[in-house]
């Protein structure tokens, strides 16, 4: 099968230019002005925006979490993360404490295994570093293809491990190539502020940001940042919200460290205003919070210094009834927001339209950055001859609204309903094939294939 894209305006995170696109098979094998080979299908382009297909490094699809599960699967979230532009996620396996590496990820594949709309990898949840699991990093590096390694500094007595078992992953991780992954924020001061609001009876979804402080955050970041440093090992921070967790990042580099930071569309749009609604914002209770203005600004300035290298979603959602556990007390609201098929409408609406970020930026934030930073570039995350032709076109100027009635997550709000959004997927490619049309999906559950990463180092 061959498709030959016309008169699309390319953007990389380099280059901005108007060319055809010749795709045979899986991959792009030509790209140049007025091209001639014969395809099997074409597609116009003219007067919209041809982009690598986004990838959001941050899932948590079919995941158990406080006693539920998300509610996106790998079939639903993967396919709603393609009408999106999203054409590749990463997940998370995550470790049951006491049992191996391996049987986590045997958990996840009955999972994932030809349930998958889209691509898709993994990260390894690390929650007990001991060492037997010590023995298996390296296969998971040199043979799984899974090079990087989540770690909690939160959740005590679920997914969190000390500042020793960090310290000894690190190590490991390091001298087979592989990156940690790091939740930043001080689990034992959130704890104590958790168990203090209950105390008193303060149990209204407000009180789930007021546990989580800014300084929670900015002491993790810290930390983190001085245990990568100590002992080499390439680090990227999930989620990061703040200025103050942004700062100790931007004051690691004066020693010469590079940590590479990942915030989340919702923290660059929303503020924790919305917690004020009762338990109506109970829809965005997730950790860390969302946070004030001043923040937002921060990650927006943070994103074109190049502190903040991608932009994610953290997608783990949960239907109505899931969120009603916490009615009565907001320390049993399952934590989770659903965002994965509104990312790269939100950002570009909310980023290139308003003249926050550049075309360029917005590519290498939402695709090229994680290709590079989590093993998968060339391959994914760029529109060049020999890459995998994962593409989505976009008319930059069509206007559409966000709203639960028209989303194809399973979950049963939105957080941006009634959202106003300039930019709208038209077409997306995966692997040479046309996935999504007209707002209609072309393939179904079994499409999507895992990829297998190469090993980590400073890419960017």
């Amino acid at each position: 099968m061959s498709i030959l894209i016309k008169n699309g305006r390319i953007i990389t995170a380099s280059d901005d230019y108007l060319a055809d696109v010749f795709i045979e098979g899986e991959i792009i094998s030509a790209i140049g002005k007025d091209l001639s080979q014969k395809a099997d299908q074409v597609i116009d382009a003219n007067g919209k925006l041809v982009m690598p297909g986004g990838i959001d490094p941050h899932v948590h699809l079919d995941m158990p979490f406080m006693g539920t599960y998300s509610s996106d699967n790998y079939e639903t979230g993967t396919r709603a993360a393609l009408f999106g532009g999203t054409t590749t996620v990463i997940d998370f396996v995550l470790q049951t404490q006491g049992k191996s590496l391996q049987s986590a990820l045997q958990e996840w594949k009955s999972r994932s295994d030809n349930n998958a709309v889209g691509d898709y990898s993994f990260h390894m949840a690390v929650t007990d570093f001991n060492e037997e699991t010590k023995k298996e990093i390296r296969h998971f590096i040199e043979n799984e293809g899974i090079t990087s390694f989540k770690t909690f500094m939160a959740y005590k007595g679920a997914l969190m491990i000390d500042d020793k078992q960090m310290i000894g992953l690190m190590q490991e991780v390091k001298k087979y190539g592989g990156l940690i992954n790091v939740h930043a924020t001080n689990g034992d001061m959130i704890d104590f502020l958790i168990a203090k609001h209950r105390s008193e009876g303060k149990l209204a979804p407000i009180y789930h940001y007021l546990s989580q402080p800014e300084v929670t955050e900015a002491e993790a970041s810290g930390r983190f940042a001085d245990m990568a440093n100590y002992t080499g090992c390439p680090g990227y921070i999930v989620h990061l919200t703040c200025e103050g967790a942004l700062n100790a990042v931007r004051n690691a580099t004066t020693r010469n460290q590079h940590i590479f930071v990942e915030t989340c569309i919702q923290y660059l749009i929303l503020d924790a205003s919305l917690y004020e609604q009762n338990f109506e914002g109970a829809k965005w209770v997730m950790s860390p919070p969302l946070r004030e203005k001043k923040d937002q600004a921060t990650l927006w300035a943070g994103i074109n210094q190049g502190l903040v290298n991608v932009v994610a979603t953290d997608h783990c959602p949960f239907k109505w009834e899931q969120k009603l556990m916490g009615k009565d007390d907001f320390s049993k609201i399952p934590n989770g927001h659903p965002a994965i098929e509104n990312r790269m409408e939100l950002l570009f609406s909310e980023g290139v339209n308003t003249g926050k970020i550049t075309l360029n930026k917005y590519v290498e934030v939402a695709s090229t950055n994680a290709a590079k930073i989590f093993g998968m570039f060339p391959k994914k995350g760029t529109i060049a001859v020999g890459s995998d032709a994962d593409i989505l076109i976009m008319d930059p100027n069509e206007m559409h609204t966000l709203s639960a009635g028209t989303h194809h997550m399973n979950v049963d709000y939105s957080g941006y309903e009634g959202w106003e959004v300039k930019g709208k997927v038209k077409t997306v490619l995966l692997r040479g094939k046309v996935v999504i049309d007209n707002n209609e999906c072309k393939v179904s559950k079994g499409y999507g294939q895992f990829v297998k990463r190469n090993k980590v180092g400073s890419n960017i």
